[in-house]
């Protein structure tokens, strides 16, 4: 089955958060992914940032009034916030290989909820936890899970 290309796959999201995680770690410039021209916007995604220790949005390229809120006050289409606990989000994102969500989102361009699956994964020396996701219909958390397990 062909994917179309503007597609974002799990695999580049993976690869995508992990290099984002390194350059946080490194540099702690949080700017870099407010950009939205610029390496941390592709496809049909981005990588956003959150910073643990506050519970807030630290850095969104597509959507800057998020900056600052309080993740349990951001919410899917369906009406469900996506952080109910972020303490349990956050513990799970600073493990190893990081952790995965799912919830209902706007593709770009769309106000109607599609699923869409993130990952998360801590800067390593830092507050922040950096995330992407992708629209899927079908990929399980467990699945997902073994790919950033394995790698």
């Amino acid at each position: 089955m062909a994917v179309a290309q503007d597609k974002a796959t799990a695999q580049e999201v993976i690869a995508k958060v992990k290099e984002a995680a390194r350059a946080l770690s490194k540099t702690g410039d949080l700017a870099q992914f407010n950009q939205k021209q610029g390496p941390w916007v592709w496809k049909d995604t981005y990588i956003f940032v959150h910073d643990c220790d506050k519970k807030v949005n630290a850095a969104h390229p597509v959507k800057p009034e998020q900056i600052g809120q309080d993740l349990t006050s951001i919410k899917g289409t369906d009406g469900k916030s996506l952080y109910p606990d972020p303490v349990a989000y956050c513990t799970a994102a600073r493990k190893p290989s990081g952790v995965w969500i799912e919830y209902w989102w706007p593709k770009p361009g769309s106000t109607e909820g599609s699923r869409k699956v993130s990952y998360s994964l801590s800067a390593k020396g830092t507050p922040y936890v950096v995330s992407a996701g992708f629209y899927d219909d079908k990929a399980t958390i467990a699945e997902l899970s073994k790919l950033t397990n394995t790698n």
